[in-house]
Formats: C-alpha cells, structure tokens, sequence
C-alpha cells in the first residue's frame, strides 16, 4: 500500500499504518504541551508523526517523576505513537535535512513564535517553497494582526489573559487562581487539530496547501467569553459581562453529612422532583424565583445556596441513592486517585498496561473514540530522544556516511 505524500510523490506506508489519517506523515516541531498534544492526538488517528527535537530534546522530558533521566511522565503521555529525530537548525546541515524531511510531509507544526521560524529561514514561503501542498501550521501565543504578535505565552499567561484566575475568584475562590490543568495548552492543542483536519480536507478538494495560525490567545477568549460575553453582547449592553450560573459562590461539589457530591439540578422536570424529594412539592409553583429556567438564570445564586442547604442534611450514599432514583444528574465527588480507578474507565477499556523497551510497565490512557471502519492501530511507546535519527534520515535519501558525519558533527544525534 503506498499513500499520497505532500510533495505529491508516493511513500511506503507502515505494514501496521491504521487509523483514519493512516499515510499522513506530519513533522512535528513543537515542543511542552500545547503542540505535542495535538500531534499525539494525529500519532493516535494513525498519522505517522516524526517529532524533530534539538540536541537537548523537549523540555518535557525533564519533569519529574521520571524512571530514567529524559523520560518523564508526561513526555511519556503526550509523544506516543511518535518517531523521534535529532537535528539541529541551528546548523545549515539540519534546516537542509528539515526542509528535506518537509518534501515528503502533508503537514509541519510547529509552536515558537514565527519569528524565531523566520530566523531559522524556516517560514511557510521557506518551506512551501520545497512543497507547495504542505500544510503549514503554526499554535502559539497571540495571532499576528494585533500587538501582542511577537510576546512569548505560556499556560499560565494566557489564562490570566482570558481572566480565568478573576472569575475564579468572583466564584468565590480565595483569591484569583490558575485552573491546575494546563487548560489553554490542551484546548488550544485541540484547535489545532482541528485547523489539521480542516486543511488536509481542503486540500484533498482544491490541491492547495495553505499556512494556518492557531493562536493561544484568540482561541482561549473565545472558550472564555462563549460563556461570559453576558450583557455586554448587546450594544449598548444590557448588563455586566459573566454568566450568573458560573459564577454563583454555591456552584461547587455541595457538602454532605459526610463529604461532597456533585449535583445539577437544571431542568422543570428536576427541580419538581427535587422539590419532592425533600417535601417541599409546593415551592416549585408557589416560590417564583424558581418556576422556570428564566426565573432560576435571574436568582441562580438563591437557587443554588438553597440547594446546598438541603444537600447538608443527608450523607453522600444516600444522595446518590435518592437523586439517581430521581433521575437527577448526580455523580461522586473523585479525587485523582478514584479517578484513576473508576470502574466505568476500566468497564471501557480506558487504560491499558503497556511494556516501554526502556521505561518498563506503564499505564497509558488509550484514544478516545470508537471507528467503526478505520479504528487506530496499537499504542507504540514514546521514543527516546533521537531513537529514530538515523532511521528517518534513510527515509529522506541519505546515505551511511552522510549520516555518521552528521552524527559526529552534532547535527544529529542517535542513542546507543
């Protein structure tokens, strides 16, 4: 089987290539979370992802904890299903191979600022140049039309950027905080892709490649202000940004005699049956602020401090027991330890326990979704920094000793 590289020359594919994008072959220079996750997730679907690394390799693969120095745990998670190659572009030799691997590729993401690619004469004119079919995707920071373009971004940054620390606070946290998932970095990764996907089927229509910006920034407020435009949509506004819900001081797991649950009392049909579970069936009708859907989005915050007063009253299993009986949405406030072992996750085959050549047994999280006619291939390990180098230079057509010389150069670099 042979697939359709961007250079519009055919490659062999991998005898074990599967999934939906198998015979897609994506250079893959990004670095941390937000890039790598997005190319797990094309590695996941089956796309052949070969990750370009500099002599000192991804940052991520120095966070603890870790087995093996340059192997830790969420390099481990985020780089499987990938090939590893060592080159510096630093070193005209590796920008000649980079451009040399681009001849073959569909896609090149990356996420440094574009202007370091500039200096590395490495911009989309640079490699469309060798092929004008690639898709040239850049995720980062700010997008290039506003006057943030050339700052540096981080997680951390953006989410103070998009006020998500502030309206934690306005929901009552102690004070403003960082959400403690690298929030921005995975659902900007998700855009990108999106933006993949989108380009690749664009071009299978016209031919065309094209670049495409995926920016931190932009991508965030959108997430942010979907929820929190509030009355400032209109113009004039017809009241003060934030979504009333969100932001109600009682919006959190409600306590028990004994712990926490997590309850959503949303619709009519809920908030009866709620009202009749604690023998109060008149409140529904006679209190107006909780009537219907408009009158509880007006007084959310009386809704749910009412609510958090009768959730007190009981012990956790015994909510569970009366709101699931009530078809009220309810679940188990989990910790990360319970999530880890939640019986459903097991129940769907989530986790499996794979051998690492080098890092020994894991537990990896498998690709979400199911394909009923293209499902992904077997979980293949994350690669060890250049544990592919010499295999993929093969591939772009260089001989032995131009890869040994490489090697002793420090163009590349290949583990024992």
């Amino acid at each position: 089987m042979s697939a359709q590289t961007g250079s519009g020359r055919t490659s062999a594919e991998s005898p074990d290539a599967r999934g939906p994008l198998a015979g897609v072959r994506v250079i893959d220079m990004t670095t941390v979370v937000m890039g790598p996750f997005a190319t797990q997730i094309l590695a996941d679907l089956g796309a052949d992802v070969i990750k370009v690394e500099p002599p000192e390799g991804d940052v991520l693969r120095h966070i603890a904890p870790m087995r093996h120095p340059g192997m830790g745990h969420i390099f481990l998670h985020h780089n499987r299903n990938k090939r590893s190659i060592v080159l510096d572009l630093k070193q005209a030799a590796g920008r000649a191979a980079l451009l040399r691997l681009a001849n073959t590729a569909d896609v090149l993401i990356y996420n440094v600022r574009p202007q370091a690619m500039q200096r590395l004469k490495l911009a989309y004119e640079d490699v469309c140049a060798v092929n004008p079919r690639i898709i040239y995707v850049g995720a980062y920071g700010y997008g290039q039309g506003g006057r943030y373009a050339a700052q540096p971004a981080y997680d951390d940054l953006i989410q103070g950027m998009v006020a998500l620390p502030s309206i934690l606070a306005d929901a009552g946290a102690d004070r403003p905080r960082f959400v403690p998932t690298a929030i921005a970095d995975r659902i900007t990764g998700l855009a990108a892709v999106n933006a993949v996907s989108s380009a690749l089927y664009f071009r299978e229509r016209s031919g065309r490649g094209q670049a495409v910006e995926v920016p931190m920034f932009e991508t965030l407020a959108q997430l942010v202000l979907g929820d929190h435009m509030g009355g400032r949509t209109f113009d004039p506004p017809e009241g003060p940004a934030g979504y009333g819900r969100m932001l109600a001081p009682h919006r959190a797991p409600y306590a028990t005699k004994d712990g926490y649950v997590c309850v959503l009392i949303y619709n009519d049909k809920h908030w009866r049956k709620f009202f009749s579970l604690i023998g109060r069936e008149e409140m529904f009708d006679a209190d107006a602020r909780f009537s219907n859907h408009e009158a509880r989005s007006r007084n959310i915050a009386a809704a749910y401090a009412f609510v958090a007063e009768q959730i007190r009253t009981r012990t956790s299993a015994e909510w569970l027991q009366l709101l699931r009986e009530a078809d009220i949405p309810v679940t188990p406030l989990n910790s990360l330890d319970d999530l880890i072992d939640d019986p459903h996750l097991a129940d769907a085959g989530f986790f499996t326990i794979t051998e690492h050549p080098t890092e020994g047994r894991l537990r990896a999280m498998a690709p979400t979704g199911k394909w009923s006619a293209s499902a992904p291939g077997e979980l293949r390990p994350a690669p060890r920094l250049g544990e592919h180098s010499a295999e993929i230079l093969r591939e772009a057509g260089y001989a032995e000793d131009d890869i040994r010389a490489m090697s002793t150069s420090g163009v590349t670099y290949m583990p024992e």
